[in-house]
């Protein structure tokens, strides 16, 4: 069975990724700075296309020798995701939701007020992936997407992608008109679970599923060795590059009262991925796709490849520290109302210099474990054999392939 190389960068990718989500949501000033400094593009919408892009890369060829392997193995994975969810929440619930009780920290108490109002309402919506609080919301998407990427590669072996791509698009434009406010009401009138909207998480998933639709497609096209882009023309490169300078400008306030992001409102509105958001975000691919020779070398270096290999656990541990970081802010009385302050100075330098080395350590730990596991699965007719190789698939889901011979 044919097993497609691991791509070193594909890790660092994550791992930028997970650093970039890390430093935004830590509460301190850096995160003002680095929130979408290059137009609407945020570290989530990264970190989506690129999970998807390993999964399609990694299972569409298995698709075609056995379906109902693949299927196990992604659901296995959707499965194994939602008990680090269940975690997450136990410690959310319990640490997190101690602290803001006997703390009175507004910081906290604000990112679970649902739960503290309806704890019995908020736990059985938590473990349907209905009521899912904020810093919260994201492996809950990661899940459902996941559990459905069986379906989806399936369907785009039998139909091909142009109708897959046709039909995710459609999702993505009634998204955009309500879809996510209809179905809403169908689930609290099916579970007569009254949980807000609002407290469903912040993402759109029907707007969302675009992105991990269009990481599937590329990464299925990777994998099957057919070119994604023969070559970019000229013409679309200059129109992107002309196109994220405005969005940069946007994003900064660089053009004027009458073009800021306020000014348009949902067009460019993260959650439910606007049209001009997502235009960006295209816009943005192609100018990366155009300059991938010169960023490849740049973020393909430690830490971000450990990080990238384990990019569950050093999401998870991420969320604890920035639930640590909500601990120690105060509540400062304004002139006018309440305002809540971010970490500056030496606080918030030691709250993200040990964050990161503890996220790194983690990783780090996770990547010695693997290759522990690596090296005793070798027998000795495999150190005899230098031209057989062995297929190994580790918890985060990739897979790779380990010469068993000499280096």
């Amino acid at each position: 069975m044919h097993f497609p190389e691991r791509r070193p960068e594909l890790d660092a990718l994550r791992g930028l990724f997970l650093v970039w989500m890390t430093l935004t949501h830590l509460p301190t000033r850096m995160s003002d700075l680095v929130n979408s400094p290059l137009g609407f593009v945020s570290s989530a919408e990264g970190f989506v296309f690129v999970s998807a892009l390993l999964v399609g890369r990694l299972y569409i060829r298995d698709l075609f020798a056995d379906a109902s392997v693949v299927r196990v193995r992604l659901w296995k994975r959707s499965l194994q995701i939602y008990g680090y969810h269940l975690l997450m929440l136990a410690l959310a619930f319990t640490v997190a939701a101690g602290v803001a009780v006997h703390t009175h920290k507004a910081a906290i108490s604000n990112l679970l007020d649902f739960y503290l109002a309806h704890p019995l309402v908020a736990v059985v919506g938590s473990v349907l992936l209905i009521y899912c609080p904020p810093l919260l919301d994201i492996l809950p998407m990661y899940v459902t997407f996941l559990f459905f990427s069986p379906i989806v590669l399936s369907s785009s072996v039998r139909f091909g992608w142009k109708k897959i791509l046709v039909a995710s698009g459609c999702i993505w434009i009634l998204a955009q008109f309500g879809l996510r406010h209809y179905v809403h009401d169908w689930i609290v009138s099916l579970t007569h679970l009254k949980i807000p909207l609002q407290q469903t998480g912040s993402f759109n998933l029907f707007a969302w599923q675009a992105v991990w639709t269009a990481g599937l497609w590329l990464g299925a096209r990777s994998a099957m060795h057919k070119a994604t882009f023969r070559r970019i023309p000229g013409w679309l490169t200059s129109i992107s590059s002309a196109a994220l300078v405005f969005f940069i400008g946007v994003r900064w306030n660089w053009w004027g009262p009458n073009l800021t992001q306020h000014s348009f409102g949902l067009l460019l509105d993260k959650w439910q991925i606007g049209a001009l958001r997502m235009l960006n975000l295209i816009t943005f691919s192609v100018v990366a796709y155009w300059l991938r020779d010169r960023l490849i070398p740049l973020f393909s270096i430690e830490p971000f490849l450990t990080l990238g290999k384990a990019s569950l656990r050093v999401f998870c541990a991420h969320v604890v520290f920035v639930f640590v970081g909500l601990a120690f802010l105060v509540r400062d009385v304004g002139q006018d109302n309440d305002t809540i302050e971010q970490l500056s100075g030496w606080p918030a330098a030691l709250l993200v210099g040990i964050t990161l080395l503890v996220l790194f350590l983690v990783a780090a730990f996770k990547e010695r474990k693997r290759q522990s596991r690596s090296g005793r699965s070798r027998t000795p007719a495999d150190a005899d054999n230098a031209a057989s190789t062995t297929a190994i698939v580790d918890p985060e889901g990739y897979i790779e392939t380990a010469s068993a011979g000499p280096s």
